[in-house]
């Protein structure tokens, strides 16, 4: 069903890729919304057309309240003020998902989750390529849905953060999976974890067949009989990992699928995201031998434990996607080695608990340089073993000075780089340059 925008006084919040593509939605539609950027000069600002309304530095309160409908980018807070006064006048506020979901009639893969999502809609997209599907990759991972709506294809399969999620009401997914539920993103939800956990929950509203992670406790939601119920991550799962002899097997349902040797990726978490892409097909009905193939020549993407150097005895490992702490616990559980991790930990921490990784300060041989807007914060958590620098190129280069053959340099900052980057590419592209000057 195609909806009917005309005659509607329809604002844009946000001139960055999504509020470009909802833009271009409407004007391909010739409809003409105004659109807004809290900033003075954002970066897409040369492509708004000259007919085109735009106000740049705020919110102007004026245009959200004479709105019909709001389109809202994920960077903006669903809880200012003035949005929360917008929704009890009855003006309507959406995500750029929720337009893509009213027009779409082919199945749709949809994958949230606090850690990995990127990850395990990479492995499916090549994974559906290669069964034959003509495939389209978009959404949190940096191409807009709406974007995706001009491709002739199959099967769209989408990444969904938490910020896309909370405005999104009638996705009808074929597939719904929540990879993982950790603290996250604490400064944007009013009422802390809870909140967010139910805005990842709402994936599976209207999904056809759900997959869930054991670990996560979810059973509440199972006892919805009109939905199809795929589990993993505990022995007790549809879909489990098993060690035999040191060696982790991937199960399901008591059957092997799979010995973790034969595929590039290592760790429990890329196990799972392995399970999960499996569960996935299995419901696709993609062929085994094409899902096996494409998993074992799959490796890391970028930014993601992402082996930069090895030289010296020194392995230098960029982890710049770690935004929130699980991922680093994540990543600080992945690395063996004889010598010291030097630990790069800093950014805007988002309010999140970092106490947690107490007990691994505590018990690895490991030296934490901390850095950006939270660092003096996060250098208290174990104040013996960890320093305080500004920047990350200062962490950096009194690492370089410090470290020994048989060390470990690990970037996995656990927390957002917008206090002195743009994203986390950028801080990872920046550790990298820097990195090969230095060695």
């Amino acid at each position: 069903m195609s909806y009917n925008y005309f005659g509607k006084k329809i604002l844009i919040l946000g001139m960055g890729i999504t509020g470009i593509s909802c833009l271009n939605f409407f004007l391909r539609r010739g409809i003409k919304p105004k659109i807004i950027d809290e900033s003075k000069c954002p970066v897409n600002f040369t492509k708004i057309p000259k007919k085109i309304e735009y106000s740049l530095g705020n919110l102007k309160n004026k245009w959200i309240l004479e709105s019909d409908l709001i389109i809202i980018s994920p960077g903006i807070s669903s809880f200012k003020p003035i949005l929360i006064k917008a929704r009890l006048l009855g003006i309507e506020i959406l995500s750029d998902i929720e337009l893509f979901a009213r027009e779409v009639t082919i199945p749709i893969i949809s994958i949230t989750g606090t850690n990995g999502k990127s990850t395990v809609a990479t492995m499916i997209a090549k994974i559906a390529k290669n069964a034959g599907y003509k495939v389209s990759l978009g959404g949190n991972i940096g191409f807009p849905v709406l974007k995706m709506l001009d491709k002739k294809v199959d099967l769209y399969i989408i990444e969904l953060s938490s910020f896309q999620l909370e405005n999104t009401f009638t996705l009808k997914s074929k597939i719904a999976v929540i990879l993982n539920i950790t603290e996250d993103h604490i400064n944007r939800y009013p009422q802390g974890f809870q909140q967010y956990k139910n805005t990842k929950i709402s994936i599976y509203k209207q999904a056809e067949i759900c997959i869930i992670n054991s670990n996560d406790k979810l059973k509440n939601l199972v006892h919805n009989k009109k939905k199809t119920w795929i589990s993993f991550g505990t022995s007790q799962s549809d879909y489990y990992v098993s060690y035999q002899n040191n060696d982790a097997i991937l199960f399901y349902k008591h059957k092997k699928i799979l010995n973790a040797n034969e595929i590039l990726l290592s760790g429990d978490h890329n196990y799972n995201n392995v399970l999960v892409s499996i569960a996935i097909s299995d419901a696709m009905k993609f062929p085994r031998n094409h899902v096996i193939n494409t998993l074992k020549n799959f490796s890391n993407l970028p930014h993601r434990c992402q082996i930069i150097k090895h030289e010296k005895g020194i392995s230098w490992i960029n982890d710049s996607k770690s935004t929130n702490v699980n991922s680093t616990t994540v990543a600080l559980q992945s690395i063996k080695t004889s010598g010291i991790i030097r630990l790069l930990l800093g950014g805007d921490s988002k309010f999140a608990n970092f106490n947690t990784l107490k007990i691994y300060f505590k018990n690895l041989k490991i030296k934490i340089y901390c850095f950006g807007k939270d660092g003096i914060k996060l250098s208290k958590i174990c104040k013996k073993k960890s320093i305080y620098v500004e920047t990350l190129e200062q962490a950096i280069i009194l690492v370089s000075k410090q470290v020994k053959s048989g060390d470990t340099v690990l970037l996995s900052p656990g927390c957002s780089s917008l206090d002195q980057f743009s994203n986390f590419e950028e801080r990872g592209n920046f550790f990298i340059k820097l990195i090969k000057e230095i060695t």
